[in-house]
């Protein structure tokens, strides 16, 4: 029996019972049947208000579950902002500290180091000793 029935059992047992109202028991019985109605009314409220709010949580985590699908799938990644619009080569460099990997292009190289944008590590670039592609190797 749920809250509501059973303030409207005690209810019907006090008229059944025939409780004067105008008797301080009566006032008495009469004021605590009353709050207890009350208070069923509002507990029934809290409980339906906890199943919306339940509801709502459900929908707004799958919203957000769609919304980081959509930015961290695997499949954009050739779409990513820094692949387009760019003529030059990019090369993948993983920062030793954090792991996270990095994509530099010659300007940044002969820079010789960049901070790394998820950790703030320096990343020194030593491309000394290293040919062009345009020049051509001593053969021996």
């Amino acid at each position: 029996m749920e809250m509501m029935e059973k303030v409207a059992y005690l209810k019907g047992l006090a008229e059944g019972l025939g409780i004067d109202n105008t008797t301080k028991e009566g006032k008495v019985l009469g004021a605590m049947i009353d709050l207890l109605d009350d208070m069923a009314l509002a507990i029934t409220d809290v409980g339906e208000g906890f199943v919306m709010m339940g509801e709502e949580l459900d929908a707004i985590q799958e919203e957000v579950d769609d919304i980081i699908e959509d930015l961290y799938s695997e499949e954009d990644e050739d779409d990513c902002c820094c692949h387009q619009d760019f003529d030059g080569e990019l090369y993948e460099v993983a920062c030793p500290s954090c792991g996270d990997i990095v994509y530099v292009d010659e300007d940044m190289l002969d820079q010789g180091e960049i901070a790394c944008p998820g950790c703030g590590e320096d990343l020194e670039f030593d491309l000394d000793g290293e040919l062009d592609d345009d020049e051509p190797e001593d053969e021996e």
